[in-house]
């Protein structure tokens, strides 16, 4: 059984005059993140596609928080909420790339991009370095990547497809775009790491109750969301808790990756984990961050 007295949102140390940027914060473990950080103390900003449902999700957290629009299949939009909030902060200590998808059907993005891949990698690329300058070198701040177990279970990014456009398989783009993160957390770690103040963290959920499984072909679905909350599966709340430990234990280092320690890191109390072998492959994180500088048309001051 789980000891979650090991880390829970109890051991969040006080956040009060820090700001949060979350992407994805209106429902699942983005909201639970943005409840636990608003109720420390931290302005929170919930960063969604659909205003309404940010503003009725932030009616539900006590505290300070804020909406800003932001859709991560736009780079015109990503250009935009990033103008924005840097216009009304000054700094942010916290940016947690948290949206994503999952196992969607195929589908690009405004600019062409395979959709899961350009969501939850490329769209939070070009969100990171265009806030960048109001992030660096802030004393204590983080940018954590939310990636998934999952990125396990796919083989290496597909260089000669990297958009899926000859044969498309939904979870095959799924692992890929999570791979992605971990790779992007791993680079960005490294060329922070002589600057000493900002620091890059990834962390995983497990596997949790939220709406992202939604895509998962139907047979499989009902399969697997009646027998997830039995088997193997926690809450939300639970599996927000290695995000937000990776974005506030005092004690968290750069590169580090977050998540479970239950059987299979399915479930259980946050600690730090190992990603696969090639997640630490430093030519591919390379490689990676140049093709993203490439399509995104965005670069990171001073790195």
């Amino acid at each position: 059984m789980t000891d979650w007295t090991n880390w829970n949102v109890a051991d969040i140390p006080d956040q009060t005059g820090r700001t949060a940027v979350i992407t994805g914060a209106n429902t699942g473990l983005g909201f639970e993140t943005a409840k636990a950080l608003a109720e420390k103390g931290a302005r929170v900003v919930i960063a969604v596609r659909n205003t309404d449902k940010g503003a009725q999700a932030a009616a539900r957290i006590r505290g300070d928080v804020d909406v800003q629009e932001l859709d991560l299949t736009s780079l015109s939009s990503i250009r935009t909420a990033a103008e924005a909030l840097k216009a009304r902060f000054d700094k942010i200590d916290l940016l947690i790339n948290n949206a994503g998808v999952m196992t969607t059907p195929k589908g690009t993005t405004a600019d062409g991009f395979e959709l899961q891949f350009g969501t939850n990698h490329l769209g939070h690329f070009a969100l990171t370095g265009l806030l960048f300058d109001n992030i660096l070198d802030i004393p204590g701040s983080r940018i954590v990547t939310v990636s998934s177990n999952g990125h396990k279970m796919g083989g290496a990014i597909h260089w000669d497809d990297l958009q899926w456009e000859r044969s498309y398989n939904r979870m095959g783009a799924y692992t890929q775009s999570k791979l992605a993160n971990l790779l992007f957390t791993y680079e960005l770690q490294r060329r922070l790491a002589p600057r000493g103040k900002t620091i890059a963290v990834a962390a995983h959920p497990g596997t949790s109750t939220t709406e992202l499984a939604r895509n998962l072909p139907r047979p499989v679905e009902r399969a697997f969301l009646a027998a997830a909350p039995v088997l193997f599966a926690q809450t939300a709340d639970r599996g927000a808790l290695p995000t937000l430990r990776a974005a506030t234990d005092p004690g968290v280092l750069g590169g580090q990756y977050y998540g479970p320690d239950g059987l299979g890191q399915q479930r259980g109390a946050p600690v730090v984990v190992a990603s696969s072998a090639q997640s630490y492959d430093v030519d591919q994180q390379r490689r990676l961050w140049e093709i993203s500088e490439e399509l995104t048309k965005v670069t990171f001051l001073d790195l």
